[in-house]
């Protein structure tokens, strides 16, 4: 993270810095959204863990830009909402089919726009797993190998 943040004075050709601590908290990801007075309610806290599960579908913070998290957020939002709604049924209560139908088409084109398929993070395999590997591929003394095309056999 950049030490300070250039930003110019609308109007003129001034620029202030900003210092990264005196962003928002939720720019900062000290905290998820603006106004939560409890962060510990079931849906505070499904909301929180589909938006980690997404965020780690897509290769971990990041490798995503700021207008995908905005793009995650909803579809967290929507998630639950259809979870909720789902809930209900599942209780045997009447629920809105359109309001189902809309939460499941929304959640389909935001899925869409985020990418539904997981992106895996950039591993480096441990030392000891290459060892073991490299170790597999190789010859011992009393096997032999039977060459694979013609110049091998030279």
């Amino acid at each position: 993270m950049p030490a300070a943040e250039a930003r110019m004075l609308p109007g003129s050709r001034v620029v202030v810095l900003r210092k990264p601590r005196a962003r928002s908290s939720v720019t900062n990801h000290a905290s998820l959204l603006p106004g939560v007075t409890d962060a510990r309610s079931t849906i505070a806290r499904r909301f929180r863990d589909v938006v980690t599960l997404v965020i780690d579908d897509q290769g971990g913070l990041a490798r995503i830009s700021e207008a995908r998290l905005q793009l995650i957020r909803r579809f967290a939002a929507t998630a639950v909402m259809a979870e909720a709604l789902e809930g209900r049924l599942a209780n045997g209560e009447a629920i809105d089919v359109g309001e189902h139908a809309l939460l499941s088409s929304t959640l389909v084109r935001l899925g869409q726009r985020i990418g539904l398929g997981r992106h895996a993070a950039k591993l480096v395999p441990n030392l000891g797993d290459y060892l073991e590997q490299r170790a597999a591929k190789t010859v011992k003394p009393d096997e032999t190998v039977k060459p694979d095309n013609e110049f091998d056999a030279r």
